[in-house]
């Protein structure tokens, strides 16, 4: 969770996937913990594609019930462009503009500490990289 300013307060973590954690996680940020949201940033990929349409079609919701704006990032803006696992034999892998599929250690994700660093991007749709199948 952050600030008005963007600064980083606090972290809320779950080893659950991505639909089991996220509804959890937004009960204790809306009703145990009280808090008014302004703005939701999501990572749009790549990654799981369940996961990623899950987070999306939860977290738009809530924006468009809440009235907050809504914003996406690159996956790889939170784990310093390392691979991020895409199957149990691949990762996707940046290279340049470019994302491929290769065999690649994958890289942890955290939180930046001020959400200013982040490129947000008002085109929030998943970005599945490859078709979803």
């Amino acid at each position: 969770m952050y600030d008005e300013n963007g600064r980083f307060i606090k972290e809320i973590r779950s080893e659950k996937k991505s639909d089991e954690s996220l509804i959890e996680i937004l009960d204790q940020i809306l009703n145990k913990e009280n808090l008014k949201i302004s703005k939701i940033i999501y990572a749009n990929g790549p990654g799981s594609f369940m996961g990623t349409k899950v987070s999306y079609i939860i977290l738009k919701t809530l924006s468009m019930v809440k009235g907050c704006e809504f914003y996406s990032v690159s996956g790889f803006e939170l784990n310093e462009n390392a691979p991020i696992r895409a199957n149990k034999a691949l990762s996707f892998v940046k290279q340049g503009d470019e994302i491929l599929l290769k065999k690649a250690e994958v890289g942890e994700f955290a939180l930046p500490l001020n959400l200013s660093i982040l490129n947000l991007n008002l085109d929030t749709l998943p970005n599945y990289v490859i078709q979803a199948v």
